[in-house]
């Protein structure tokens, strides 16, 4: 009889504790309009002298996107770091406030590379990005916004006010990170894999269920 108490002591700061981390997560696309998103606003750039097929692939709705960090840049010519991105076409803008959301999926293994970004600046090329090193999501180098990121999906909600020069992103519903753009520009929203320092020999990103978001 004496068991009952002690095992509601035990589990009602579980009870609490599970609740409390619910209720923080929250819909950020509310107040904005969703803009139509389809095919023909993916716009795909891989290493040149490979065939698209060598660095990417969809299938039951997942975008798969891999590279290595001995690979051709996008362009022959260009002195950038080797991707294999999506590139969101349809949607630039320099002026209001945006949003991108999709559900990401990085394998353990992968870092030193750039998973999502919104591109455009005017003392950077970009305005933010989502990069992981050795199993955490961070902001750029830092700061992290999620530990233990690998072999899991997880949401990423990315909010970009223009005149206000914000950003702010949000991973699964809840808020990570609140500061400062990088000025103005043209921007758009681009996912995929494109590497950064101290890359790993193989990078690999997934992505899924992506839209746009303007207010």
């Amino acid at each position: 009889m004496t068991m009952l108490p002690i095992l509601h002591l035990i589990l009602f700061p579980l009870i609490i504790y599970h609740t409390t981390s619910f209720a923080t997560a929250v819909d950020p696309t509310q107040g904005f309009t969703q803009l139509p998103l389809g095919n023909s606003n993916f716009q795909i750039q891989k290493p040149y002298d490979v065939s698209v097929n060598e660095r990417y692939s969809f299938s039951n709705g997942v975008h798969k996107f891999w590279i290595y960090p001995t690979d051709k840049p996008f362009m022959s010519g260009s002195n950038t770091q080797p991707r294999t991105e999506i590139r969101i076409t349809g949607y630039d803008y320099t002026s209001g406030v945006w949003q991108f959301e999709g559900s990401g999926y990085i394998p353990s293994g992968t870092s030193g590379v750039c998973v999502m970004q919104v591109f455009g600046g005017s003392s950077t090329a970009t305005t933010s990005q989502l990069r992981v090193y050795d199993g955490s999501l961070t902001y750029y180098r830092s700061p992290v916004l999620s530990p233990n990121i690998y072999n899991r999906w997880f949401k990423v909600n990315a909010i970009h006010d223009v005149g206000a020069n914000n950003v702010k992103i949000y991973i699964d519903g809840n808020l990570k990170y609140n500061g400062d753009g990088r000025g103005a520009g043209t921007h758009y929203f681009k996912i995929g894999v494109y590497v950064q320092n101290d890359p790993s020999s193989y990078m690999e990103s997934r992505w899924r269920d992506m839209k746009v978001f303007k207010k």
